[in-house]
């Protein structure tokens, strides 16, 4: 994947957590981030065994056209055929993890500080976070906002989304802070209509980014 399209496919990441799906069946949320314009997904479910994870990834790659990433676990990732997977500080490191992945395969890399946005300099792209603090991560340190993302961006140097109770009043300053775009998991995972819920954050995407 060029980096232009990789910048593409950043734009607006839903994170299908299962420990956040309130009783909703997460590939019916894939399929209705998908129509609302979702561009990329990453199946996050730190509840279940690998098998499990593997078969809930396949249902969700058998259901939308969109890359799915799979979060934490490269093996499941490599195993079921996603596009990538997004690997945390205390995962795999991801110069090994690089070094076992195929071509095209997308790494990404979480950063919550410069240090950290440095560390993860084997991935392709960074999530950084948590701009506002969030019940879905609550290991994820302090609020850093939209200048704190600014600066752990400048510091990571690769194409970066923002995470951590985004919305979509927070859309024109991150991207004025250099963000590819967002991923989100509350903001479409309670909403009441995750479909409308993914529009809305699109087009507010869509109106500051090129």
């Amino acid at each position: 994947m060029s980096t232009g399209d990789l910048r593409r496919a950043l734009r607006l990441v839903v994170v299908l957590d299962s420990g956040a799906r309130q009783g909703r069946d997460l590939v019916e949320v894939a399929a209705a981030a998908e129509r609302g314009g979702a561009t990329m997904l990453q199946v996050r479910a730190k509840d279940l065994p690998a098998g499990a994870l593997a078969a809930l990834t396949r249902r969700v790659l058998e259901t939308v056209r969109l890359p799915v990433l799979v979060n934490d676990r490269l093996d499941v990732a490599l195993a079921v055929g996603a596009a990538g997977c997004h690997l945390g500080q205390e995962d795999l490191p991801l110069e090994e993890a690089r070094a076992m992945a195929p071509p095209g395969f997308i790494l990404g890399g979480s950063a919550g500080s410069e240090d950290e946005a440095r560390r993860a300099a084997a991935a392709h792209y960074l999530g950084i976070g948590p701009v506002h603090a969030t019940p879905n991560k609550p290991d994820a340190g302090e609020a850093i906002g939209a200048a704190g993302f600014r600066r752990v961006a400048a510091a990571g140097g690769l194409p970066a989304v923002a995470i951590g109770g985004v919305s979509a009043a927070d859309v024109p300053a991150l991207a004025a802070a250099g963000a590819a775009g967002i991923a989100v998991i509350g903001a479409i995972l309670a909403a009441a209509d995750p479909e409308t819920a993914t529009r809305t954050l699109r087009d507010a995407l869509d109106r500051v980014l090129p």
